[in-house]
């Protein structure tokens, strides 16, 4: 399999993008592994980079709750093996979800959604969001028509599951796709089943954001990470 672009390098296939992307030995200890970086803080040169970092002026590190270096190539190898421009890791596949909806919609604001879903995502769209003011339809089955008879003026978001959990059901992309354009609103895709873009990389079929646990193909061991 073909992957991303390494800089101006050759085009890397996927299974090295899986253990090298993201990542450059470190400089100190020219450690091939990546290290676990279990700092909260970051030291700064002097005053004036402190401030460059905490006014966006300067790329760098400024607190673990805004980012950490292992956490950065991790994204970064994410975003590669998606097809992605950038990644963000979260607590969890269901927080993923969360942000990528709440980030886009509003109380008031409702998303159109696949009927095949996952069993916490289903509980998240149906009771959570709710409860904060953020509608979500149910399309009555996977058809593109189906989608688009539920989209209002307030409608945020089209969301879909690449393969739908417990119904294996595959989405119609292009078809979603030239729906979504018509109407001006993102196609978001759970990519769990995907396999961390192995089996399949939703971002070359249509999909504008994808979200995934990492507990299941990424992690591969099912071992909570934090």
């Amino acid at each position: 399999r073909q992957g991303a672009m390494s800089g101006s390098g050759p085009e890397l296939k996927f299974e090295t993008l899986q253990v090298h992307a993201g990542q450059m030995p470190d400089p100190t200890t020219n450690s091939r592994a990546m290290p676990i970086y279990a700092t909260t803080s970051y030291v700064f040169n002097d005053s004036k980079h402190g401030a460059d970092l905490f006014g966006l002026r300067a790329f760098g590190n400024i607190y673990s709750r805004i980012m950490n270096p292992t956490n950065d190539v991790f994204e970064k190898r994410v975003a590669a093996l998606e097809g992605g421009v950038g990644a963000l890791v979260v607590s969890s596949g269901m927080s993923a979800q969360f942000l990528a909806i709440t980030t886009i919609c509003c109380a008031g604001d409702n998303i159109v959604s696949t009927p095949s879903l996952y069993g916490g995502s289903y509980n998240q769209f149906k009771v959570t969001l709710p409860r904060l003011g953020i509608g979500v339809k149910f399309a009555k089955d996977d058809e593109p028509a189906s989608f688009e008879a539920l989209i209002d003026a307030n409608t945020k978001a089209l969301y879909v599951e690449t393969i739908g959990n417990p119904r294996f059901s595959v989405p119609d992309f292009r078809s979603l796709k030239a729906i979504a354009l018509k109407h001006g609103i993102p196609v978001i895709c759970d990519n769990t089943f995907g396999a961390g873009g192995y089996v399949c990389q939703p971002l070359r079929h249509g999909a504008d954001i994808v979200v995934e646990s990492a507990t299941k193909w990424i992690g591969g061991d099912g071992t909570p990470r934090g």
